[in-house]
């Protein structure tokens, strides 16, 4: 098992495993602040978020998913390191220098601008809400239960444009993101035939555009209708 983590093929596929842990994480938060936009008095998106907290299954998966997002960040770190220092000196090739945006070619910059977003989105968000608190998340009666008013924190967030701008530049980041590690997951675990490569990176793109809209949306949402 050593001897395959610490071969090029064992890393990458550590890397594509734990990419999709990142991938699920990311659907699920996409879909519970999706729900800040179908309600303007919070009512749905506190009855989601009350349902995320307290179901036994996600309060399961959540930590699982969150523990292979965290796995994906080191490993692509230390990975990234290593390849710096075996090969210190960059090609200067003309395609590179004029591709330098391209997603394939600056997974680690990306995903550490990707990563810079989530962890403010968390600690604004997560973190207050599982841990230190906030005044907003006082109790609220919804449909008969009490429950946090997580929507008057978040939603009281998105009402600062510059947050709305950030938030909407790192909606973009990861879609850029995806479009690349989607399909290179796929490849690297064995769906790695002509056929299947077209068809993943068409998927890609897709995945992508949809985490790119979607949470580009949110803020949109509030800088246009407040």
């Amino acid at each position: 098992m050593s001897s395959f983590m610490s071969a090029s093929i064992g890393r990458k596929f550590f890397m594509s495993i734990t990419g999709l842990f990142l991938i699920s994480f990311l659907a699920i938060h996409l879909t519970l602040n999706l729900f800040l936009t179908f309600d303007d008095s919070g009512a749905l998106f506190n009855l989601a978020a009350h349902f995320m907290a307290t179901n036994p299954i996600i309060r399961i998966m959540e930590p699982l998913l969150a523990i292979g997002f965290v796995v994906h960040i080191i490993w692509s770190g230390w990975i990234t390191l290593e390849n710096m220092r075996a090969r210190p000196q960059k090609y200067a090739y003309g395609d590179q220098l004029l591709s330098w945006w391209a997603p394939s070619k600056n997974m680690f910059i990306l995903g550490s601008m990707v990563l810079i977003f989530l962890v403010i989105h968390l600690l604004n968000f997560w973190v207050k809400m599982k841990f230190t608190g906030d005044p907003l998340l006082s109790s609220v009666n919804v449909g008969g239960v009490e429950m946090h008013n997580a929507y008057a924190l978040v939603s009281g967030l998105f009402l600062n444009r510059w947050y709305d701008l950030l938030y909407l530049a790192g909606g973009i980041l990861v879609g850029l993101h995806i479009t690349h590690g989607f399909w290179s997951a796929f490849q690297t675990i064995g769906f790695s035939n002509q056929i299947w490569l077209k068809r993943l990176k068409c998927l890609a793109i897709t995945v992508g555009i949809i985490f790119a809209v979607g949470f580009s949306y949110i803020p949109l949402y509030f800088l246009i209708k407040f």
